[in-house]
């Protein structure tokens, strides 16, 4: 099914919405495509929770600078979901050091983050009549995190799909894609918004007002937006920021 086609049959989604980098891309995938458009967010105990404050502010800018967009955006929807960090021990849920694990995986990966995230996304958007559940997990610039390949969420589409009898589609803009091509991606999208230099300032919107670092770091301000600069988040918004500005 080519992109025209799946706009014409979907009218609806739901963003996985974190207010960094990747989900605000997604955001304005899909403002580009669904004329109804409703953002989710979660509080899981996460340790950068000011992306949580990054949320309304990213919100807030994209209704003032983008008008064609802001009739598109809908209700905005955060779930606490504290229990998630209260059953993890990662770098991300607990006050301890970046590292690899003896499984291969970072200390950063939460088990059945995304499973969860997207299972509750399913219900919202069951009870919103929402058809499509836009998510900005990507199997290119990743760190292994088995529940952003690709074959995770085909299976998900299809188990959700089933075990609530509605029919839902999975989008995936980032998965194959890095983070360079995300910069140039929402470069893209902003210029083909109807207002003009549109691509600069959505570039600009994200690395003003989004955030990523896994410290929750707003002090220390670098051409790519704010952060720590060398956690792993900051050094892959880094790296792909570097290879966007190749590309200009």
């Amino acid at each position: 099914m080519n992109a025209q086609t799946r706009t014409a049959h979907h009218t609806s989604a739901l963003v996985l919405f974190s207010g960094g980098q990747d989900s605000t891309t997604c955001l304005a995938h899909a403002l580009a495509r669904y004329p109804r458009v409703e953002t989710l967010g979660f509080d899981y105990g996460q340790r950068h929770s000011v992306e949580l404050q990054a949320r309304t502010v990213v919100l807030q800018k994209l209704r003032e600078q983008f008008p064609a967009w802001s009739d598109r955006l809908g209700e905005d929807h955060l779930l606490d979901l504290a229990v998630l960090g209260k059953v993890s021990e990662t770098s991300l849920t607990r006050d301890m050091a970046f590292k690899m694990e003896s499984s291969g995986l970072p200390n950063t990966f939460v088990p059945g983050r995304n499973l969860l995230f997207l299972t509750l996304a399913a219900a919202l958007a069951y009870r919103r009549d929402i058809q499509v559940i836009v998510t900005g997990v990507c199997e290119t610039d990743f760190s292994g995190y088995p529940d952003c390949r690709d074959d995770t969420m085909k299976a998900l589409q299809v188990a959700l799909s089933l075990g609530m009898d509605h029919r839902f589609l999975i989008d995936t803009p980032l998965m194959w894609i890095d983070k360079a091509q995300t910069w140039e991606l929402a470069h893209a999208l902003g210029e083909d918004s109807g207002i003009v230099n549109g691509g600069h300032s959505l570039v600009d919107l994200i690395v003003e007002h989004t955030h990523t670092c896994y410290l929750g770091d707003r002090e220390h301000r670098h051409d790519w937006g704010y952060g720590c600069g060398s956690c792993p988040a900051c050094e892959l918004r880094a790296r792909g920021w570097a290879g966007y500005r190749t590309l200009r």
